[in-house]
């Protein structure tokens, strides 16, 4: 007697083999990477995407961007008073027409074979929920190039980012990632968290009994922020969501998520102790930024963006690490509420 789960899919691939993909984007006053990614879209080997931009709250608006490419993409396009990245999604769907929802950063250019490598995907092995990789574009800045390292390098918290990459356990992250219709229905979809939206949407997908994958093959150039400030918020509150999500999913915080702040604690205990006994304290500081590095020259061709990836590593270590530790304490220790810790824009 056939397997009832491999009916399952069989049914799923034949219902889903024609699927109608919407590509949502919310944006905050980032007028010219919206143009940059919707030029992107025009080019795509795969054209049948219907794409819903959903401006939240922004004084610098991507109106005038959008009525540029109304005659060569299927556009939609609304303005929403400002509520944060996840709900803006949600708002998106609604909008949306397709029954496979996509969802990138408007910080994202796609390659020309994204939307193609995503339908065919999906199409020979089908699943609810998905995300993809990012990488750095040959003309991006040196220190754009640093950066998109430190977001995915062994030597920092890219080594733990994403989960496995097996059938059901990996974990997308909204800069790329995509979900079905029936997910949204089930789930209701983003929840109101200002930063880590995009985890416990994936862990929430997860208990809902979805499955999800890692296409390799849709990936996305992600120019992240261009200034190191700019990282530094973003990082840290990457450290403050880990500790919100512990308070919503306790089973979601492994040992490996205290790695940057045991790591913060360390710097600053070898440093004192440099100071204060010996210079030679400073050494495993010395042996970690080499290996970076190396690590970065060998990955990007670059000892100017090897230079550049050490300092934006030990910004991202440490920014996640402050992070943690303050989130720890305002929110274990001193009971206060999940948003205490977003009083600036969380898209900084």
């Amino acid at each position: 007697m056939p397997n009832c789960e491999y009916l399952y899919d069989i049914h799923r691939l034949a219902q889903k083999s024609g699927m109608n993909i919407s590509i949502i984007i919310p944006v905050f006053n980032r007028p010219l990477e919206v143009r940059s990614l919707l030029e992107s879209l025009v080019h795509q080997t795969d054209a049948a995407i219907e794409v819903v931009i959903v401006e939240d709250g922004s004084q610098d608006t991507c109106e005038q961007e959008v009525n540029v490419y109304r005659d060569r993409l299927n556009i939609k396009y609304v303005y929403k008073d400002n509520s944060g990245p996840g709900l803006t999604r949600n708002v998106g769907c609604r909008m949306a027409t397709g029954d496979y929802l996509i969802f990138l950063d408007s910080d994202c250019i796609l390659p020309p074979q994204y939307v193609a490598a995503v339908r065919q995907r999906l199409a020979a092995r089908y699943t609810d929920a998905f995300g993809g990789p990012d990488q750095a574009r040959d003309d991006f800045t040196p220190l754009q190039k640093a950066i998109n390292y430190s977001m995915t390098s062994f030597f920092t918290t890219g080594g733990i980012r994403g989960g496995s990459e097996k059938l059901g356990k990996f974990q997308p992250r909204s800069f790329n990632m995509g979900f079905s219709r029936e997910v949204f229905a089930k789930t209701g979809g983003f929840s109101p968290m200002r930063f880590g939206e995009d985890i416990d949407m994936s862990l929430r997908i997860a208990k809902a009994g979805f499955r999800t994958q890692l296409i390799k093959d849709a990936y996305v150039y992600h120019r992240r922020r261009t200034n190191l400030q700019r990282f530094f918020r973003q990082v840290f509150n990457s450290g403050v969501a880990r500790i919100n999500l512990y308070k919503r999913h306790p089973q979601s915080l492994k040992v490996v998520h205290t790695a940057p702040a045991v790591f913060t604690v360390g710097v600053v205990v070898l440093l004192v102790l440099a100071l204060l006994v010996s210079p030679y304290f400073l050494l495993p500081i010395f042996t970690h930024a080499a290996f970076i590095f190396f690590d970065a020259c060998l990955k990007t061709g670059n000892p100017w963006v090897g230079l550049l990836a050490i300092l934006t590593s030990y910004v991202q270590l440490i920014g996640y690490g402050v992070g943690f530790l303050y989130a720890g304490f305002t929110r274990l220790v001193l009971k206060r509420g999940e948003f205490a810790s977003f009083e600036k824009s969380f898209y900084d």
